[in-house]
């Protein structure tokens, strides 16, 4: 798990700012309402992944609110899947380190894989199609906080969040929470030493404030782990609407606090409230 959470850190910063060129290769596609899937060989492998990416759009864009946007990735919006025949030819071509296996460009809404890669049809996809779902919604100009970006992405993997919210709960009950405060101004774009130990406040079972000692790794997996709690707690507590709503507002240029007033006026008007609402949430989703 903690190469699984690193892994994603590294992600997104390196696809916020790159591009990467399709290799010239004698691409066949099958064409989806939402999706393109380019492939060089197995068919079978790439009609499977539109299948899935179909019922991830509709279920993904359901639990954040989007249905309402019927043009939403349609014809040539449509989002592209490029699925290279091994895991060489897709790190040939994408550039990208040996552990990778698969990767997203935000701007240009493409995917990249290949045939019968890691967690493919279970994990990445849905996790990439998260990303673009809600970066094509927010954009890159507000203020999105990188938890709420990376919590989206995890809440879509379906398969994984219970073992997600258990590991929240151990962490719960080791008071080795980060506060919300921390998770808000958190940039995880700064941590890159892997042998340093960082200091941060934390949030005890009781709700007083307490301290935590973290290696690079326990710190990103603490804030990733923390990340989708905080998103499945405003969705499944909230609903959709709220939460589409709070992410227009950061989207159009809010604060955390102006957003969280706009969205959840009588519940969640401060941080603070967020923070207690949420620990609430925990206690009562015991597992």
């Amino acid at each position: 798990m903690k190469k699984y959470f690193f892994g994603c850190f590294f992600i997104f910063f390196w696809l916020s700012f790159h591009q990467t060129a399709v290799a010239s290769e004698s691409w066949q596609e099958l064409k989806g309402t939402h999706f393109i899937v380019y492939f060089t060989g197995e068919k079978s492998f790439a009609g499977n992944a539109l299948d899935a990416a179909e019922k991830y759009y509709e279920s993904i864009a359901f639990d954040l609110g989007y249905p309402r946007y019927k043009e939403f990735w349609l014809w040539e919006n449509r989002c592209k899947i490029y699925i290279y025949p091994d895991h060489q030819a897709y790190l040939k071509a994408t550039g990208q380190p040996e552990w990778s296996h698969g990767m997203a460009e935000y701007k240009t809404k493409k995917i990249f894989s290949y045939v019968w890669s890691q967690g493919f049809l279970d994990s990445l996809l849905p996790h990439e199609i998260a990303h673009l779902v809600f970066r094509d919604f927010v954009g890159f100009v507000g203020e999105v906080p990188l938890w709420l970006d990376e919590g989206v992405a995890q809440w879509a993997e379906i398969n994984k969040r219970q073992r997600m919210m258990n590991m929240v709960q151990d962490l719960y009950n080791k008071d080795g929470l980060l506060s919300i405060n921390d998770m808000m101004n958190t940039n995880l774009q700064t941590v890159k030493e892997i042998d340093r130990v960082y200091v941060r406040s934390s949030l005890t079972r009781e709700g007083k404030p307490g301290v935590v000692f973290l290696s690079t790794n326990n710190f990103v997996n603490t804030y990733y782990i923390e990340s989708v709690s905080l998103v499945g707690f405003l969705v499944e507590k909230y609903g959709g609407d709220a939460f589409t709503i709070f992410c227009r507002e950061l989207r159009d240029g809010k604060k955390i606090e102006e957003a969280l007033r706009a969205a959840y006026p009588d519940s969640l008007p401060t941080v603070k409230d967020f923070q207690e609402k949420w620990l609430k949430y925990l206690d009562e989703t015991k597992r």
